[in-house]
């Protein structure tokens, strides 16, 4: 095993209590965008937030860190091995790192690499390597369990490899395998052992996004955006239950559904994004589509939902519309094509190609930008991995470079 280990650090993660302003799994707190922090800047300085430390070697990858009780865990790619690491949230100093499997099989050589998000739940991480490989792993940097979903649940996968940052829901961890004979799957979060595998009608491929849980009519359900469909599967059983596939995009599922109350948002960034309404009866669950539109159709960059308005980027323009309509507020060129969170009022704006980072104002009747600057050490690779914003500080990934700058407004 490639590990290295800081046992002293180790001891003092632990007995830290946890922080409300964490980001302990892909899109924070409850897989939203949406960071519980509060006090930050307002505005940022002409140059941009003060750098608070920089790693210039991390490996390659397209993963976004996870940030617990002092430690930032990230998945990264060194040689032929993808890692978990260990960071120190004030200094950025390695303790440990694992490896957690290999690099996926990619369609072409493009895009090579770790893409998921660790989940961290208790003194336990989650982490799915690009192979399949699915990891439970302890803050000590220890391997407690794995499966590989391809191998052991005969999965199928698409054209970049596996992405998906796993949902640990109460005792049982989700994750999308993808074939026939397990779709979906849910497994017992301590040892890995099967509680369901969900066999989807006609199978279906796991492309690249996350699963989200929603309650309708009192039952919890799994959804889930496949190559094919949005889907929907009962949480207990793993029952199939729904499906809707306006949005199907030839080029990559990628959005994590955005979920609110009873409705499910989900688009295609080539095809157009489309809400659903989810109406229980008895046993059974509908989906109506509520609205499909062209051009409300974020991708990779993800969505943000305040308020009950929706921000994203839909091509170049980063736009805020109304959830319930699809209706257009406003849109904007703001840094070109982006990932986006949200913390404090503000919408944090990665560019993916430009190098360029801004602060805006999260107001549904006008784009109000409040500061910008370009990353320093930015590479040749594009910057999809998504920012994340806790404790105070603002993170940046790209490839082997993370950066870490301070955002907590001065104590008065």
């Amino acid at each position: 095993m490639l590990r290295k280990f800081t046992s002293a650090f180790a001891v003092v993660a632990l007995s830290l209590s946890a922080v409300a302003a964490d980001w302990p799994q892909w899109r924070g707190p409850d897989r939203t965008g949406i960071s519980k922090d509060a006090d930050l800047l307002q505005e940022w300085p002409k140059d941009g937030p003060k750098l608070r430390w920089k790693i210039t070697d991390l490996g390659t990858g397209y993963s976004a860190p996870a940030v617990v009780k002092g430690v930032v865990y990230i998945q990264t790619t060194r040689e032929k091995d993808e890692l978990v690491v260990a960071l120190d949230e004030k200094t950025g100093k390695e303790s440990w790192a694992t490896k957690i499997g290999k690099i996926g099989v990619n369609r072409g050589p493009q895009y090579p690499g770790t893409r998921a998000t660790p989940t961290v739940d208790g003194d336990k991480l989650y982490c799915l390597a690009s192979d399949g490989e699915l990891n439970c792993v302890d803050i000590q940097g220890a391997v407690i369990w794995h499966k590989n979903l391809a191998k052991d649940f005969d999965g199928a996968v698409g054209s970049w490899a596996y992405t998906e940052s796993v949902l640990v829901d109460g005792d049982a961890v989700i994750c999308t395998p993808g074939g026939k004979k397990a779709t979906l799957a849910s497994l017992k979060k301590s040892d890995g052992s099967v509680i369901w595998k969900s066999e989807v009608p006609g199978g279906d491929i796991a492309d690249y996004a996350s699963i989200m849980a929603v309650e309708v009519g009192g039952k919890k359900q799994y959804v889930q955006y496949m190559r094919n469909a949005l889907i929907g599967v009962d949480a207990k059983t793993g029952k199939f239950l729904w499906k809707y596939a306006a949005t199907q995009d030839q080029g990559a599922s990628m959005l994590t559904p955005v979920v609110y109350k009873d409705s499910v948002f989900v688009a295609g960034a080539r095809k157009g994004g489309g809400l659903v309404s989810l109406k229980a009866d008895g046993e059974s669950v509908t989906a109506k589509e509520v609205y499909f539109d062209k051009n409300v159709a974020p991708g990779i960059g993800g969505a943000v939902l305040l308020d009950g308005y929706l921000y994203g980027f839909s091509g170049a323009n980063l736009f805020c519309a109304e959830f319930a309509t699809g209706t257009i507020q406003w849109k904007d060129k703001s840094v070109g094509p982006a990932s986006v969170c949200y913390a404090d009022g503000r919408l944090y704006v990665r560019g993916h190609s430009s190098g360029e980072v801004a602060l805006v104002e999260a107001n549904p009747k006008a784009y109000a930008e409040k500061g910008r600057f370009k990353q320093p050490e930015k590479t040749k690779t594009p910057g999809w991995p998504h920012p994340v914003v806790a404790n105070g500080g603002f993170y940046l990934r790209d490839m082997g470079v993370l950066l870490c700058y301070d955002v907590a407004a001065p104590k008065k």
